[in-house]
């Protein structure tokens, strides 16, 4: 969403000179996507941000179909993704399409040994279990459970963990990630009626920029293969840096619900927008107040999307056999609901506790083979009496 935000030192114009009290001169980069008309940011380095050494080999990391064409409604026992020291190794990739993929990660280590950018998309990291701090060219941000990662594509990053023990779901969208547009007003503003606000995310801090020289290994995903470039000075020489465009986190357990005396559908839950894709989040609510409103959601077909479905945390109330790190996909066209005994235990409830992250594609998701390796097969059998 279009918020300024500023750190450090900047000079007073833009696109002009910016001396060293050393002597010499900062340097200035615009980092911005979509061309010149979408929101930018202008950094300023310490050394040219351009000095590359040395490129080294590459890697074809394109997910592998397993199907590509789904009509079945499928669940994925996420946690069953055996964890993996490299944050890169860990990140298998479940669900994709071409505006978007759908990933799971259980890094065992933070990113010590090279930077990473993703010149391909957008990601939303959505952090399940651990804590940590990502540290990016234009700042830090601690996270821990329940937070969203937004991180812009082209951002240099490295991530910090405080143990071992991590659960990601990890979002990358071939567009930029925006807060909904509905909840904003004419000039970018949240509306009062917005379920969170400015208030709720967390901005970078300041980071003292590293002023060496050596050899800094990128790692960069672009189009599918994964690219090692060595530059001569290092990445987080950033002294200044003001605008629109920066990685923020938003924690789930912020989103404000939005209540009615009859079931509310589920875009009052929306958190973010893509291009052909919402991500909603479930949390904590009262349920609906009308004498006779029943709880649980109505059967419904999602004829233009397929429905994805993360459980983070709960009782996830219209599901049997659900527990953490469940992922559910309901392919667009076949109509869905509540398992059979869910609704009528709903009746009557006054609330609900659950946790859970909804992702719907507008356009449809195949599947990989690291996906069906999760898989319950029975999971379409069970809405049978």
């Amino acid at each position: 969403m279009p918020l300024y935000h500023k750190l450090g030192k900047i000079p007073q114009k833009r696109h002009t000179t910016f001396e060293k009290a050393s002597g010499g001169y900062y340097y200035e980069q615009l980092f911005g996507t979509e061309g010149f008309s979408g929101m930018s940011s202008l950094l300023y380095h310490m050394h040219r941000p351009t000095q590359i050494s040395a490129i080294g080999e590459s890697m074809d990391i394109r997910p592998k179909v397993a199907v590509q064409h789904n009509i079945e409604p499928r669940k994925l026992v996420g946690f069953r993704l055996p964890p993996e020291h490299d944050f890169l190794d860990s990140r298998k990739v479940m669900l994709l399409n071409n505006d978007l993929s759908i990933a799971l990660a259980a890094p065992l280590s933070s990113m010590e040994e090279y930077f990473y950018k993703n010149a391909d998309a957008d990601e939303m990291i959505f952090v399940h279990k651990g804590s940590g701090v990502l540290k990016t060219l234009m700042g830090e941000i601690s996270f821990e459970y329940g937070d969203y990662l937004i991180i812009p594509r082209g951002m240099i990053y490295q991530i910090q963990f405080d143990s071992s023990e991590n659960r990601l779901l990890i979002l990358e969208s071939h567009s930029p990630i925006y807060a909904p547009k509905r909840y904003r007003n004419e000039f970018g503003q949240f509306l009062e009626s917005s379920p969170y606000c400015e208030r709720d995310l967390k901005l970078p801090t300041f980071m003292p920029p590293k002023e060496e020289k050596g050899a800094f290994t990128i790692k960069i995903k672009k189009e599918g293969l994964l690219h090692e470039v060595v530059y001569a000075t290092h990445p987080f020489d950033v002294v200044g840096w003001d605008g629109y465009l920066f990685p923020y986190a938003f924690n789930i357990h912020n989103f404000e619900p939005i209540t009615g005396r009859i079931h509310q559908p589920p875009p009052v839950h929306q958190t973010f927008e893509g291009r052909n894709f919402v991500v909603c989040s479930f949390c904590p609510r009262l349920y609906d107040y009308h004498p006779q409103a029943v709880p649980a959601p109505y059967n419904h077909s999602n004829i233009d999307s397929d429905e994805v479905l993360y459980y983070v945390e709960g009782d996830f109330m219209s599901r049997n056999d659900i527990d953490q790190g469940y992922i559910t996909l309901h392919p667009g066209g076949i109509p869905h609901g509540p398992h059979p005994g869910a609704m009528e235990r709903s009746l009557g409830k006054k609330g609900t506790e659950e946790f859970a992250v909804m992702i719907d594609p507008f356009r449809p998701l195949q599947l990989t083979d690291t996906a069906l390796e999760l898989e319950d097969e029975d999971y379409y059998k069970s809405w049978l009496e």
